[in-house]
């Protein structure tokens, strides 16, 4: 792969980095005693990783208000447990070696992103980083891109940028903010129930070929 972009933005979940499965079980097991409302391995999988789109939709679906689902969930998390359960992607490692500008946009956040970003040594990857909240706004939102482009401070009139991302709203957030996108779908469309379209589709990054 030898790209061939001015800039970068990517995510972080399912995106370059994610957890071993027996911390996302525990994770859901304790908010739904929380909530009095157990979540199976499937729905945990689908939340876990938006597979559906957007995880407050779902959760409506369910019948499970996003609030106090979203409260539960941030109050049993560990950021130190969590940093330790989260893994690299192999293919990731390419964006050590970018000597373009990276931001990275994540809805995890910061008490969570800044250890992980540490335990994993992947702090000096990235030369701006935002977490998504109700104040930046969330992605398919291009409000919180815009303003990591703001802080990287790239020409957007005379340079070509890209948001890597495995969810729909990723792609939409590039889109929205003029950037192409590359969806890394690490679980398929299969899996998923229905295809995410970006400028590039691939199930790894060493899949991707650019001009």
């Amino acid at each position: 792969m030898a790209p061939s972009y001015d800039y970068w933005l990517l995510d972080l979940d399912g995106t370059l980095v994610d957890v071993e499965w027996e911390y996302t079980r525990t994770v859901f097991d304790r908010v739904g005693d929380r909530l009095g409302r157990p979540f199976d391995d499937e729905e945990a999988t689908i939340l876990w990783h938006g597979l559906t789109g957007s995880r407050n939709r779902q959760l409506r679906e369910w019948g499970v208000d996003p609030e106090p689902f979203w409260r539960a969930f941030h109050d049993v998390e560990d950021p130190q447990v969590r940093a330790e359960a989260t893994y690299l992607y192999d293919d990731a490692a390419f964006v050590a070696d970018l000597e373009s500008p990276v931001g990275l946009v994540t809805h995890c956040q910061s008490f969570l992103t800044r250890p992980i970003l540490e335990h994993l040594g992947i702090e000096d990857w990235f030369d701006a980083v935002l977490c998504c909240t109700n104040e930046t706004g969330w992605k398919p939102d291009p409000t919180p891109v815009e303003s990591v482009l703001s802080d990287l401070r790239v020409r957007r009139t005379d340079q070509r940028g890209v948001l890597a991302g495995d969810g729909s709203c990723d792609v939409g957030a590039a889109w929205n903010a003029g950037l192409d996108a590359i969806h890394v779908d690490r679980h398929g469309p299969e899996r998923r129930g229905h295809c995410v379209m970006g400028d590039h589709r691939v199930r790894s990054f060493d899949e991707l070929q650019l001009p």
